[in-house]
């Protein structure tokens, strides 16, 4: 886990901007009543880890993550973050190399088999579709490298809904890429974090919602956004 301090001037606002850029769509985690949300680039970490074990199987190319129906996709019954997707069921669309000698129908089903797995038991992802597109025969077995450390942005829990939320089993650390950890407006708080790999995102964003909402005055609606998913130091 690589940390940063918040922006500071003209280059701390730039390496924001780069940062927040870097986060990719902001996807639904559950359904509509969940009121959570994780960066693409987060659960792409997660995916492409789940699917990059030794072997002569398939190898994960390019991953991109869309809502599958954006005209059917429900509302959210909470306010979600900036730009983010409605909380409708996912398609992935991915490219894959396979070895030669392998049937591609089979490949294809092995990669596609682990992706739906890992994008349930391990992020709480809801996906209806995963597209995928042969792009290389290989020879040899692939060299596969190993993951980069996911980079967390962390920041100080304050407040009694950053105290609160930081507290929750699964919680690595409240995050600060859409500005402040905790955002507060009327009735309602969101709370930005990166969960901890060995946790369901999903699972933990619950829990955070149940914490922040019975420990700030009021108990306001309460939202999650997963920035990462790290381990913990």
């Amino acid at each position: 886990m690589t940390t940063a301090d918040g922006p500071r001037g003209a280059d701390g606002w730039k390496a924001a901007v780069r940062q927040r850029l870097g986060l990719g769509r902001l996807l639904p985690l559950g359904g509509p009543a969940d009121g959570a949300w994780i960066s693409e680039r987060a659960a792409v970490a997660v995916l492409r880890g789940a699917v990059s074990g030794p072997g002569p199987g398939p190898v994960l190319g390019r991953l991109r993550i869309s809502v599958a129906d954006p005209d059917g996709a429900p509302a959210p019954e909470l306010e979600p973050p900036p730009s983010a997707l409605p909380p409708g069921p996912l398609r992935m669309e991915a490219t894959m190399s396979a070895m030669s000698g392998l049937p591609l129908p089979v490949a294809a089903a092995e990669l596609r088999s682990a992706l739906l797995a890992a994008a349930g038991q391990r992020l709480g992802l809801v996906v209806a579709e995963v597209d995928l597109r042969v792009t290389e025969l290989l020879d040899t077995s692939p060299v596969r490298p190993t993951p980069e450390p996911a980079e967390v942005r962390e920041a100080r829990p304050e407040g009694a809904a950053g105290v609160a939320a930081a507290g929750v089993p699964g919680v690595v650390a409240l995050t600060r890429v859409l500005g402040n950890a905790v955002h507060t407006g009327p009735g309602r708080v969101r709370v930005e974090l990166a969960t901890e790999s060995g946790h369901r995102a999903l699972d933990v964003a619950r829990a955070v919602r149940g914490a922040v909402a019975a420990a700030v005055e009021g108990h306001p609606s309460v939202t999650v956004l997963v920035t990462a998913v790290a381990e913990r130091n």
